[in-house]
């Protein structure tokens, strides 16, 4: 193993993985339907360790639960398929298609997620801390005040700051 390896080991251990109860807890709570989330969080961790060899992760705990998120999602979208079968063998039952996003879309919307990542990753700390406490934990913002020891209007200033920042940064990167 080369030094590098061993550096995002020690990370992936140390700002990652000890996430790992909360998010099955997460992940129970709000995709009940979801029997198993093994390989929803396996999955999670392997893109958090990818985007961690591409460059710094500034919160990886976010990131983990974005990545969760959108991988449980797309498991939720693939059990809607239903298999066909020739009409030979069962001529009474209806046939159903499901028409969700293809190859290209699905493609060019994780482009857009993996932008979007770098656009909260590209904001100032407190900032990108208030964002996604906000946006990707839906904690009020009462609470993040409480929490972070700063005025409810202060949220509210870093949370349009950052939504601003944000569409600026998609904007840039061609994304409406």
């Amino acid at each position: 193993m080369s030094s590098e390896s061993d550096e995002i080991s020690r990370w992936f251990a140390a700002e990652v993985q000890p996430h790992e109860a909360a998010l099955r807890t997460w992940l129970r709570g709000q995709f009940p339907q979801l029997t198993d989330a093994d390989d929803i969080v396996q999955e999670a961790f392997a893109r958090v360790l990818r985007a961690r060899e591409r460059g710094a992760v500034q919160t990886p705990r976010a990131l983990l639960f974005t990545a969760a998120r959108h991988v449980a999602i797309d498991q939720l979208r693939r059990n809607k398929i239903v298999t066909f079968e020739p009409l030979t063998e069962s001529p009474a039952s209806p046939v159903f298609y499901d028409d969700g996003p293809g190859v290209a879309e699905s493609a060019a919307h994780r482009q857009e997620l993996e932008i979007l990542t770098h656009a909260i990753q590209s904001l100032p700390d407190r900032c990108r801390q208030v964002l996604t406490l906000r946006k990707i934990y839906g904690m009020a913002q009462k609470e993040i005040a409480a929490e972070l020891g700063i005025s409810e209007h202060t949220v509210e200033v870093h949370v349009a700051n950052g939504m601003r920042r944000c569409a600026d940064y998609l904007a840039r990167h061609g994304l409406p």
